[in-house]
């Protein structure tokens, strides 16, 4: 596994979290991580305290809306902004109209409860539009009891239509503070969990993040070989 280059796409700061972009970055460079993604949420937006030359900050950004129709316009609004745009899965209209838009990067926080809201006509949908399935293990590591045998049952569900229709797959720690990031050996010890192969879990946390950041980089409107050095207009390093 030292040969890979990890990432973990859903991280929150302050003023999402409880970390700074700096602790966040430290603790994820001496677990072994590539890169961060910081996906706060639109209205909460990081402070200009991050750098670290050992590991990238990714930019990010998680949208959640209760009201479907309001989706696409803020995916329009912070798309460009971004090098990942991350969207929480809720009712089945707000989780279908995330896996309908090609600009979409990653479906996540899908409920645990009875009914998520995922099926074989989005999974379909999101393979068709390259939209990815987010596993964020926090559901695995915070929860326990009834919840926990909940959140690992839906998420075998998923990793099965994943599976059925091809649709790439991410690890993620949803991480609201520096302790909750876990090493990507533990992520993918973790995924084992719910039935998910080692190749497939390494590269749910290496090569199919890096596919979207290198997809989005290539497709915005920088120069190439630019180093971005804002998220949402305020420097980060």
């Amino acid at each position: 596994m030292s040969g890979s280059d990890y990432y973990d796409l859903n991280i929150h700061v302050l003023a999402d979290g409880s970390s700074s972009v700096k602790q966040m970055l430290s603790v994820a460079n001496h677990l072994g991580y590539s890169g961060i993604g910081i996906t706060n949420h639109i209205d909460k937006e990081p402070p200009s305290d991050g750098s670290h030359e050992d590991i990238e900050l990714v930019r990010g950004v998680g949208i959640e809306v209760r009201n479907s129709s309001k989706l696409h316009g803020l995916i329009g609004k912070y798309r460009k902004k971004v090098d990942v745009l991350v969207v929480h899965g809720g009712s089945e209209s707000i989780n279908r109209s995330a896996v309908e838009n090609p600009n979409v990067d990653v479906l996540t926080n899908l409920p645990t409860g009875r009914d998520n809201g995922f099926n074989h006509v989005l999974a379909k949908s999101a393979h068709d539009n390259e939209v990815a399935i987010a596993f964020n293990l926090d559901a695995i590591i915070k929860q326990r009891g009834g919840r926990r045998v909940h959140a690992l049952a839906h998420f075998r569900k998923n990793l099965q239509l994943a599976r059925k229709y091809h649709v790439s797959t991410v690890l993620t720690s949803n991480a609201m503070s520096c302790y909750d990031i876990r090493a990507p050996g533990e992520m993918i010890a973790l995924a084992g969990l719910f039935g998910m192969e080692k190749d497939e879990a390494n590269a749910a946390l290496s090569t199919i993040p890096e596919r979207i950041i290198k997809r989005n980089r290539r497709n915005s409107s920088m120069p190439q070989g630019v180093r971005i050095i804002q998220y949402n207009g305020q420097e980060l390093c």
